[in-house]
């Protein structure tokens, strides 16, 4: 009898020591152990679950902002945001999760540095001075564009693609012969001082303001942008190279808008040239290269805060851009974008140099302009018709809702091979391809730029002789001039 009680006796002593131990027991669980942001920041979140009364979070990471620190038991959602990481190291740390008697929770946190430094070093109030104009505004100012194609983009140097030097003289050639307008095809990938941290050479970015400079001074509005550039960005619209592709863009734009601050509303930026996109996907990563774009340039502040910033479709192809482009990038300040679509339709007419096993060279364009002894060569889409379909797509999907645009490139190369009647007609018909383009660019709100890229010989586009700063090639500057007319 007395075993039996004894036994009795631990029995209970048992139990009742164990649901002691279970009331004193803090059980604390999250639902992740470790969180990794990208250098941009953003927010995520975890949850804790926890039997104490009260538990509380502690950080020493100024970087990140937590919903809540503390609470009490059940279940709790917290949001983590990590602020965005201006240095171009990655950056660690701890969560500490604490909750009654149960040991501490850590959390680690890590987040990726800037594959570039930042080159907003300075950045300064906003400036409105000499800023005045909207978009639609300036568009109204300008008149008939012409590029210094071939110049300040030529991989290699400034004159490894043929052409001089620029010079003020033939700024002022241009300027007497029409044009109020300039667009600056201009690369930047080549003239990185160092790679790693993608500084621009101070000689190159002094180099580009003095020939902005040079159209400023003739009242010229200038277009300044990122050319094809060795294809880096505009090859490379894709998931895989999107933010190697934004750290670039985002250092470079700091840099080439910090060092031409100052110039008033006669110099525009543009993001980039003729990016290949095809789809809706490679289309958000292309949003994401002009939005990194506008808001580098904003971010330096002063005029820059209030500057035209020209925005480019897929291929800047018209249709492409009437389908994929769903959106312009969000900009702080209203009404100061510009869209860009290029043309040179048909492919056939104004560019191909030589025959292919899929359709042959046009060598004569329009209703009027039909040849009777070389017919294979006549032009048999993409003539009148069709540039009027794709000036009015423009004008419905932006000039119509507040957006100017700008027509960046267009040309017909001349076809210095044929003699005799066949090169007069080809040439009449050139003339008048120029003349009814522009007309209907600026009959539909869209300014024209046409593409010069200084050649005078076979498929050359060349208006002036940029050697001699005289006018090369008068029939196509007459039918630009005659084309501009209202």
């Amino acid at each position: 009898m007395l075993r039996i009680l004894v036994r009795l006796i631990f029995v209970f002593a048992f139990f009742a020591f164990s649901g002691c131990e279970k009331e004193d027991l803090i059980s604390v669980s999250v639902s992740k152990e470790k969180f990794e942001f990208t250098e941009e920041g953003g927010t995520t979140d975890f949850s804790i679950t926890t039997n104490a009364a009260l538990w509380e979070i502690t950080s020493n990471l100024p970087w990140i902002q937590l919903s809540k620190s503390t609470g009490t038991s059940g279940a709790a959602t917290i949001e983590v945001t990590a602020l965005a990481n201006p240095e171009n190291v990655v950056r660690t740390g701890t969560l500490t999760l604490t909750a009654g008697n149960a040991a501490p929770k850590e959390i680690k946190v890590s987040q990726k540095g800037q594959l570039y430094p930042s080159y907003n070093t300075f950045p300064i109030p906003p400036d409105a001075s000499g800023m005045s104009s909207s978009a639609i505004e300036l568009a109204a100012k300008i008149k008939l564009g012409w590029n210094v194609g071939n110049s300040l983009e030529a991989i290699g140097g400034e004159t490894a693609w043929g052409n001089p030097l620029i010079t003020p003289e033939l700024i002022q050639l241009v300027k007497q012969n029409g044009f109020n307008a300039i667009r600056i095809p201009c690369s930047w990938n080549q003239y990185m001082e160092n790679s790693t941290t993608a500084k621009i050479k101070t000689e190159w970015l002094d180099r580009v303001k003095e020939v902005v400079q040079y159209c400023v001074d003739e009242g010229m509005y200038v277009v300044l942008n990122i050319h094809w550039d060795g294809g880096w960005l505009e090859n490379n619209v894709t998931l895989a190279k999107q933010a190697e592709n934004n750290a670039k863009q985002k250092a470079f734009w700091e840099q080439i808008a910090t060092h031409l601050l100052d110039f008033d509303e006669h110099l525009m930026f543009a993001g980039t040239n003729e990016p290949n996109v095809e789809n809706a996907t490679e289309m958000a990563v292309l949003n994401s290269y002009l939005q990194t774009f506008v808001d580098a340039v904003r971010s330096t502040g002063g005029r820059n805060s209030y500057r035209i910033l020209v925005i480019q479709g897929p291929y800047t192809d018209i249709e492409k851009t009437n389908t994929l482009m769903t959106s312009l990038p969000v900009d702080n300040i209203p009404n100061r974008m510009m869209a860009e679509i290029h043309y040179y339709t048909p492919f056939q007419f104004s560019l191909m140099d030589a025959d292919a096993n899929w359709g042959n060279m046009f060598f004569y364009w329009g209703k009027d302009f039909r040849s009777l002894t070389d017919p294979t060569r006549n032009a048999t889409w993409g003539e009148e018709a069709t540039v009027d379909s794709m000036m009015r797509l423009m004008k419905t999907k932006f000039v119509d809702k507040g957006v100017p645009v700008i027509l960046g490139e267009y040309a017909v190369g001349r076809r210095l091979t044929l003699t005799g009647t066949n090169l007069d007609l080809h040439l009449a018909s050139r003339a008048f391809y120029l003349k009814y383009v522009t007309q209907q660019a600026i009959k539909n709100g869209i300014l024209p730029f046409y593409w010069d890229a200084g050649g005078t010989g076979n498929n050359g586009s060349g208006l002036f002789d940029r050697r001699t700063n005289t006018v090369f090639d008068q029939q196509a500057l007459d039918a630009l001039i005659e084309g501009s007319k209202k």
